[in-house]
C-alpha cells in the first residue's frame, strides 16, 4: 500500500510540475513583456504556441515508443522538459524564450500520457477514476499554488527565479520517479507500425477528441487573459489579484477532484448540463464586468466547470484501447491531452484575436460560442455509445 501511495504521489507531481509550466505563462505574461519589450498580446501567443507543438508532437512521439520500457522513456522525456526550462529561465531574447517553449511542449503532453497509463495499469479496478482525477489535479494544484506563488516570485525576483523553481522541483520528481515507479510496464506490441492508429476510425475515438478540443476552448478564450481582467475592468491590485488566481485554481481543483466522483454519476451523460451551464456563465461575462461581485461569481463557476470532463473522457479513451487496440494503449492516454492543447491553442488564439478588434469585453460571450458546440458534441457521443454498446466505462 505504501509503495502505491508513492507511485500515486509522484504521478500527480508529475503533473503538477507540468501545470506549472505550462500555466504560469497566464501568471507572467506583463512581466516577459517588460523584459523583452513586446506587447501583451504577443507574449499571450505563448500560449498557442506551447499547445500547437502539444498537440502535434505528442502522437509522434507517442507512436515510436512501441514496446519499451514506458520508465525509461518518461525519465528522458523528463530530462528534456528540464532543459527547456532552463533554456526558458536563461533566454536572452525573446525568439530564444519562444524556442525553449517549443521544446518544453514537444514533450510535456508525451509524459502525462505515460503518467495515466502507469496509473491505468498500477491501481485496482475501483481506484482508476480516483487516481485519474488526482492525476489531472496535479495541474490544478499548479495552478492554486504553481501560478499564484509563481506570479508572486515573478513580481518581487523576477519571472527568471520563477522558472529556476520549476527546474528545481522536476529534479525532485526525476529522482522520487526513478525510485518509485516500475521499469518493467510496456504496452501491447503492434502487429505493424499502423497498428497504433487503428483507433482513430472508432466513431467513439474520433467524435470523442473534438469534446476537449471545444471544452477548453469555451474557457482558455478567457482564462488566458484573465489576469488583464483583473487588473483591468475590475480594478483589483497586485495584492488581490494574487488571490483572485489562487480561488480560481483552488474552483478548478475541486472541477478535478469532482470529476472523478462524475465518472461514478453518470460520466458523460451528466455533460451536456455542464455545458448549458458554462454556456450561461460565459455569456454573462461581458455584462458583468460593471459589477465586480456578479463577475467574480461568473468567472469562478467557470473555473469548477472547467475540468469536469477530464475523467469521463480519459476513461472513455482508455477503455476502449484496453478492450479493442491494446496496441494504442498510450496513444489513446494521449488523445485527451492532445486535443485539450487544440483547445487551448484554439481558445487562447480566439481570445487574442477578440481582445485585439473587441477588447477584454468579447472574451466571454467568444468562450460560450465553444461551450454551445461542446455541449452538441457530448450529446452526439452519448447517442453513438448507445448504438455501438461501449465498454462499461464505469
Amino acid at each position: 500500500m505504501k509503495t502505491y501511495r508513492m507511485q500515486s504521489l509522484v504521478l500527480v507531481l508529475i503533473a503538477f510540475a507540468l501545470g506549472f509550466s505550462e500555466f504560469i505563462i497566464v501568471g507572467v505574461l506583463p512581466d516577459i513583456a517588460k523584459t523583452f519589450n513586446e506587447p501583451v498580446t504577443m507574449v499571450g501567443l505563448l500560449v498557442t504556441i506551447f499547445a500547437l507543438v502539444y498537440a502535434f508532437s505528442t502522437p509522434l512521439i507517442t507512436m515510436m515508443i512501441g514496446t519499451r520500457s514506458l520508465l525509461k522513456v518518461e525519465t528522458w522525456l523528463w530530462l528534456v522538459f528540464i532543459l527547456g526550462n532552463v533554456m526558458v529561465m536563461a533566454a536572452p531574447n525573446y525568439l530564444i524564450l519562444v524556442a525553449a517553449r517549443v521544446i518544453t511542449a514537444i514533450v510535456s503532453g508525451v509524459i502525462i500520457s505515460i503518467a495515466t497509463t502507469f496509473a491505468n495499469s498500477l491501481a485496482p479496478l475501483e481506484k482508476r477514476a480516483g487516481l485519474i482525477a488526482w492525476i489531472f489535479s496535479g495541474f490544478s494544484i499548479a495552478s492554486v499554488f504553481g501560478v499564484p506563488v509563481g506570479t508572486w516570485i515573478s513580481m518581487h525576483f523576477g519571472w527568471r527565479t520563477t522558472f529556476g523553481v520549476i527546474v528545481a522541483v522536476s529534479l525532485v520528481i526525476l529522482f522520487l520517479m526513478r525510485g518509485s515507479l516500475p521499469i518493467d510496464l510496456r504496452q501491447g506490441k503492434a502487429q505493424n507500425f499502423s497498428d497504433q492508429f487503428r483507433i482513430f476510425g472508432d466513431r467513439r475515438i474520433y467524435v470523442g477528441m473534438l469534446l476537449p478540443v471545444f471544452n477548453l476552448a469555451a474557457t482558455y478564450t478567457f482564462y488566458t487573459y484573465l489576469r488583464p481582467m483583473l487588473a483591468g475592468p475590475l480594478h483589483f491590485g497586485t495584492g488581490a489579484i494574487t488571490m483572485l488566481l489562487f480561488i480560481y485554481g483552488l474552483m478548478s481543483l475541486f472541477s478535478n477532484q469532482f470529476s472523478g466522483r462524475l465518472v461514478e454519476l453518470g460520466g458523460l451523460h451528466k455533460m451536456p448540463l455542464v455545458y448549458l451551464l458554462q454556456f450561461i456563465g460565459l455569456a454573462l461575462l461581458s455584462i458583468s464586468l460593471n459589477i465586480r461581485g456578479l463577475a467574480l461569481i461568473l468567472v469562478m463557476l467557470i473555473g469548477v466547470l472547467m475540468y469536469l470532463l477530464n475523467s469521463p473522457i480519459q476513461l472513455h479513451f482508455i477503455d476502449i484501447a484496453t478492450h479493442d487496440y491494446p496496441a494504442s494503449l498510450v496513444m489513446a492516454s494521449s488523445i485527451n491531452s492532445i486535443f485539450s492543447n487544440f483547445g487551448i491553442a484554439l481558445g487562447s488564439a480566439t481570445g487574442s484575436l477578440l481582445v485585439k478588434t473587441h477588447g477584454l469585453i468579447a472574451v466571454g460571450p467568444g468562450g460560450a460560442v465553444y461551450a454551445a458546440v461542446a455541449g452538441i458534441l457530448v450529446i452526439w457521443l452519448n447517442r453513438i455509445n448507445q448504438k455501438m454498446s461501449p465498454v462499461d466505462l464505469k
